[in-house]
């Protein structure tokens, strides 16, 4: 138990196979009453078959927090942003369409935004997510900074994310190339890039300002 608070969550973009494990285990977790909360982005469909998983990035100030009018989600002391509370919330969308980073859905079944809550009901005890206990490729990773670091010497975690002029810290980590000498991830000079294939489509995301 004392290992807790060293835990964190690393994303690896390109260690993704695709192979969709972590969208079904994610449906196991008892807090999303079997629908999963992840789901895998091709980064340029026409010309490869490249995927990228998206979880949460739980963010240290959550725009999806900001601006839900019914004060329906909340981010815990230990950083993870929850799912919205039913009493509470209005199924306005202002969530969905304000994440920089694209992850509230609104299940219209459910009037109620759901997402990653990073399995809280797991991590919270010192146990993996759901999605990290079965990612084959390590493309989602769950451990301490030192295990990570001995395990890919060659990437390092980064999580701040520049959007424009708003800078953006988060809970989870992205690994990008230790020699690229990159400080944050610039999104918007990223998704202006034209790459001509997968791997330069992958090049442009780490690219340092």
């Amino acid at each position: 138990m004392a290992r807790i608070g060293n835990m964190e969550f690393f994303l690896d973009p390109n260690r993704c196979i695709g192979c969709q494990s972590c969208v079904a285990a994610c449906s196991e977790c008892d807090t999303h009453r079997g629908h999963s909360m992840i789901h895998l982005q091709y980064v340029e469909r026409t010309i490869s078959v490249q995927t990228v998983p998206v979880v949460c990035m739980h963010c240290d100030s959550p725009t999806c927090a900001e601006v839900c009018p019914a004060d329906a989600i909340k981010r815990t002391d230990d950083g993870v942003v929850q799912t919205a509370r039913k009493p509470r919330c209005i199924a306005c969308n202002n969530c969905v369409l304000a994440c920089p980073f694209g992850v509230p859905k609104m299940q219209t079944e459910f009037s109620l935004m759901m997402k990653c809550d990073m399995c809280y009901d797991r991590s919270s005890v010192g146990l993996k997510p759901m999605c990290t206990s079965v990612c084959p490729s390590g493309a989602l990773y769950y451990g301490t900074r030192e295990e990570i670091e001995h395990l890919r010497p060659r990437s390092e975690p980064i999580n701040t994310f520049q959007f424009g002029e708003q800078t953006i810290t988060t809970k989870v980590n992205m690994m990008v190339p230790r020699d690229a000498g990159v400080q944050h991830v610039d999104v918007l000079s990223a998704m202006e890039e034209s790459p001509v294939g997968n791997a330069a489509m992958l090049d442009s995301v780490f690219d340092d300002m």
